[in-house]
């Protein structure tokens, strides 16, 4: 297709490389082989007359003109593709969609109910539920590529957020540990007894993870890791280990797996989850809709808690 001389099927190509600033992560996203995307970037610099890409050691980096042109680029291609999909604008009602939301499981037990009353109004949507970044401090092209991140502040992901709800750590051991006096633990118990820790990624630090450092606990050599929340209680039960979880996931899972929560001996640790997503999806008003019910949902839940 072209117009005004010009070929808008380098338009998708375009945009791909000057989100991932990589010839090879480009092509594989859009799935064109690396002589098929090479070409493109090609005709692409003489339609710019600019070099857009230029190595620098063995990466690429984005030349001015492609930094100026990469937002205007990331709005314009979604509303050129919903134009010539024929989607039919923002009726949930209508569209066929699957968004992606990169999400812990603790997030999705706690947005179980608000996801479920969203989709109930946009049964052609579909959710594809994905781990977190692995690399938060470069969130940029995992906020490109996805339509959501839920992950709380201060690791490093960057664009527009709103907040979700908030919680805070607990202290989960078995309910029959010898450590519990009076239903507390006591700071000098929870240093020494076996310690179980989510570990979401060598880069992600939870909240209760920089006050714990803070205070000079070393949990890097725990008695058992998983990669998520969700099995610590099972992990728990029967055992004298101790793990930090939100309160929430201790309410919920606690009594089925006869593990406690309680209050953290080393001080009040905040839990803010917030929905993050980039600028450029502003334009979708899918995405749009998408996330104002979604925060909509979990606001009239939350004042129902």
């Amino acid at each position: 297709m072209a117009s005004g001389g010009y070929d808008l099927n380098l338009l998708i190509p375009l945009r791909a490389l000057l989100e991932e600033a990589n010839v090879t992560r480009a092509g594989q996203r859009v799935q064109l082989g690396q002589s098929s995307m090479s070409s493109a970037l090609s005709r692409l610099r003489a339609v710019f007359n600019d070099e857009l890409l230029v190595r620098v050691g063995r990466e690429y980096e984005l030349t001015p003109f492609a930094r100026l042109l990469l937002p205007q680029v990331q709005a314009t291609v979604p509303m050129l593709e919903r134009v010539l999909s024929n989607e039919p604008g923002a009726d949930p009602a209508q569209a066929k969609r699957t968004l992606s939301v990169m999400v812990t499981d603790y997030g999705i037990l706690r947005l179980q109910r608000a996801f479920a009353g969203v989709l109930a109004q946009a049964p052609g949507i579909q959710l594809d539920l994905l781990p977190l970044p692995e690399r938060p401090m470069e969130s940029e092209r995992d906020l490109v590529t996805n339509d959501f991140v839920i992950a709380v502040a201060g690791i490093g992901i960057d664009g527009s957020h709103h907040p979700l709800f908030e919680d805070e750590y607990v202290c989960l051991v078995d309910a029959d540990n010898p450590a519990l006096v009076d239903g507390e633990l006591s700071f000098d118990d929870f240093v020494a007894l076996p310690q179980a820790v989510a570990q979401f990624g060598r880069l992600h630090f939870t909240p209760a993870d920089r006050r714990l450092r803070e205070l000079g606990i070393d949990r890097r050599e725990p008695r058992v890791t998983t990669s998520s929340f969700l099995p610590l209680p099972s992990v728990v039960a029967g055992t004298d280990l101790v793990a930090v979880v939100p309160k929430a996931l201790a309410d919920r899972l606690g009594p089925v797996t006869g593990t406690v929560g309680v209050t953290a001996p080393f001080g009040s640790v905040k839990i803010p989850l917030e929905l993050w997503w980039h600028p450029s999806h502003d334009t979708d008003p899918i995405h749009t809709w998408f996330r104002e019910r979604l925060i909509e949902a979990f606001v009239a839940e939350s004042a129902l808690a």
